[in-house]
């Protein structure tokens, strides 16, 4: 699951609390990455920082719900992306970090 906000500052709350909570095993803060979009018809560039958390289905729903509740933007990037495949001992360690949903 990722999201993207504005301040290295904001990702690494993010980051914490999703983690501290057992919402995510990990997350990992990549950036700036720059952004090109429109936003209240206007074209808009900026500098992000892009949040990957590593979570289980189960949990999506409430760490969604976190995001959704923390996050500085009105309307955030919340965008989850099935694992097709993944090391076995890798999915367990994220399945036994992370509380059931």
């Amino acid at each position: 699951m990722l999201t993207t906000v504005d301040s290295a500052e904001e990702a690494a709350a993010l980051a914490r609390t999703a983690v501290e909570e057992r919402l995510a095993a990990c997350a990992q803060i990549n950036g700036p990455v720059t952004s090109v979009h429109h936003w209240r018809d206007a074209l808009e560039t900026s500098q992000e920082w892009q949040v990957l958390f590593k979570t289980t289905e189960a949990a999506y729903p409430a760490l969604e719900a976190r995001l959704t509740a923390d996050h500085p933007y009105d309307t955030p990037e919340i965008i989850a992306t099935p694992v097709v495949r993944g090391s076995e001992r890798y999915l367990a360690w994220v399945a036994a970090e992370v509380k059931a949903g």
